[in-house]
């Protein structure tokens, strides 16, 4: 999936930061400040208003998995790990929960830029990942339905293509695509544990 990087306008984009020590995030709040962003710091839970941030920066090195209130991998919104510690149990943490971008630890007076673009680019691309696996999986599932009714189908006596056949036209006069004509069928023939003729 090539594509230009798709800069955001971050004004007014709302960040948490998840640190137990404000003042060791202070050059990152400046610095999300002069972009635009409007900034609040956490720790250790998050505030019931932090699921409508655009953006949330987390501690890897005392962060847990409790702290969110979704599942690891799950976030509403690009996730940017500060990484202090490189202890491959934290960085394996830190992936776990789904890290857009990562911020190395103590943060200076640059990378934050940077960190929202890849964070922001990372999470569309997963995102639009995620809803792709789901309808080739939809997919799929709907084409071991039509397999099924054309099975179901072809057991009155007709050949394969026949049975087929007769499932578009019913798809047709029901107007409704072959996926759903056959899901209808597989119902009825599951809740009656017949097939009606349907003619």
């Amino acid at each position: 999936m090539a594509g230009t990087l798709d800069i955001p306008n971050l004004d007014q984009a709302r960040a948490v930061i998840v640190h137990p020590a404000p003042d060791h995030v202070a050059a990152l709040m400046r610095q999300l400040n002069a972009i635009g962003l409007s900034v609040t710091n956490a720790w250790p839970d998050l505030p019931a208003s932090a699921i409508t941030a655009d953006f949330i920066f987390y501690d890897t090195d005392m962060g847990h998995d409790a702290q969110f209130p979704w599942g690891p991998g799950t976030a509403p919104m690009p996730m940017i790990a500060l990484v202090g510690t490189e202890a491959p149990g934290r960085i394996e943490w830190a992936a776990r929960m789904g890290a857009d971008a990562l911020l190395l630890k103590p943060v200076g007076s640059s990378g934050a830029f940077s960190a929202l673009l890849m964070a922001r680019h990372s999470f569309e691309l997963r995102r639009t990942l995620t809803s792709e696996i789901k309808q080739l999986r939809q997919r799929m599932s709907a084409r071991q339905t039509v397999v099924q009714a054309v099975a179901l189908l072809s057991a009155q006596g007709k050949s394969q293509d026949a049975a087929y056949d007769q499932l578009r036209q019913l798809a047709m006069a029901w107007r409704i695509n072959v996926e759903e004509a056959a899901a209808r069928i597989v119902k009825n023939a599951t809740d009656k544990g017949i097939l009606r003729d349907s003619h």
